[in-house]
């Protein structure tokens, strides 16, 4: 179902994502890894996807860029849809899109000098000169905090955070209006992780990003994102302003994932109630709702029906039949 409440603003839409899902056939049965996932994001705006690990964040990702087919849904960037470009158009439109990926280490080639992996995409999809490209390589590597002193390094001379500010330069280099951000800093120190978010609204704020944030971090979540769709066994349960999901989350499942944050006061532990349970397997995924087994809320409706995501103001939604604020 798509999120209707925000759809109020669609006129500010830069991207929509309506009703995707992606299917992997495997020798033990399909698994359905996104189902029925829809969402918008605005101009500027800062959109997470949350969720335990394997739920189906980064194939959401992976199907908005087109990097894997998807098996059902439309997306549509700018207003203009992704499945109706000639193939001229769709490469043009991809440059509009980029995404940052996990883990600096792995994506970025070791044989290559940081001048060719930030200048690869210019030089690939732009009939610039030499001198010119050179001027954007290093205007994009300024931008990152990083300079021209800098170009002919490989990445093992960098830190873990440099490589992530790398990362980020190859990420703008075509000057794309929406960046993918696939868990950022997971891979950083806490320390580095700040430094790399308050890049990342810096850049938002200077040159009009629009972010799709994708973690299992909700502390970083909080400290950037402006809202938050949350998703489990492939489906978005809850979606809403981060300040308001975070304070009175709606569903079960958002409010053990919060309560799964550790805190310093030991005081503070004994009412939280942390996720219990193991995510069951997508290939036998439960009837009904699938949160209902690791649920203590669940009734007899939860194992039978699966719920669709209800408005219920204030640009939110859940798709609970318990609905923790609802029942209050």
């Amino acid at each position: 179902m798509t999120d209707q409440a925000h759809l109020a603003g669609a006129d500010r839409a830069l991207l929509t994502a309506a009703n995707l899902s992606k299917l992997y056939s495997t020798r033990h049965g399909v698994i359905q890894a996104v189902d029925d996932v829809s969402f918008v994001i605005s101009r500027g705006e800062t959109v997470a996807l949350v969720g335990e690990s394997g739920c189906g964040k980064s194939t959401v990702a992976l199907t908005l860029l087109r990097l894997i087919d998807r098996d059902g849904g439309t997306v549509v960037f700018d207003g203009r849809d992704l499945d109706q470009l000639t193939p001229r158009e769709a490469n043009a439109m991809r440059r509009q899109l980029s995404i940052v990926f996990q883990n600096p280490y792995a994506s970025l080639n070791p044989r290559m000098r940081v001048r060719d992996i930030v200048g690869e995409p210019i030089h690939t999809t732009s009939g610039v000169s030499r001198g010119e490209r050179e001027e954007r390589i290093t205007r994009h590597l300024l931008s990152v905090g990083l300079g021209p002193e800098h170009m002919d390094r490989f990445p093992h001379e960098f830190s873990g955070g440099q490589r992530q500010r790398i990362a980020v330069a190859r990420a703008l280099a075509l000057e794309p209006r929406l960046l993918i951000l696939d868990e950022p800093t997971a891979a950083l120190d806490v320390s580095v992780q700040a430094q790399v978010l308050n890049l990342l609204r810096e850049l938002q704020m200077s040159k009009g990003l629009s972010y799709l944030y994708i973690s299992h971090d909700l502390a970083t979540v909080e400290c950037i994102a402006d809202r938050v769709l949350v998703m489990y066994l492939g489906r978005i349960v809850e979606t809403g302003p981060v300040s308001d999901v975070f304070t009175h989350p709606a569903h079960p499942y958002t409010r053990a994932l919060l309560d799964s944050i550790p805190v310093p006061d030991p005081s503070q532990r004994e009412r939280l109630q942390p996720l219990r349970g193991e995510v069951p397997s997508p290939l036998n995924p439960p009837s009904g709702c699938v949160f209902h087994p690791r649920c203590s809320r669940a009734s007899s409706r939860c194992l039978q029906a699966s719920p669709t995501l209800e408005s219920f103001g204030n640009g939110r939604s859940a798709a609970c039949f318990h609905d923790l604020i609802k029942e209050q």
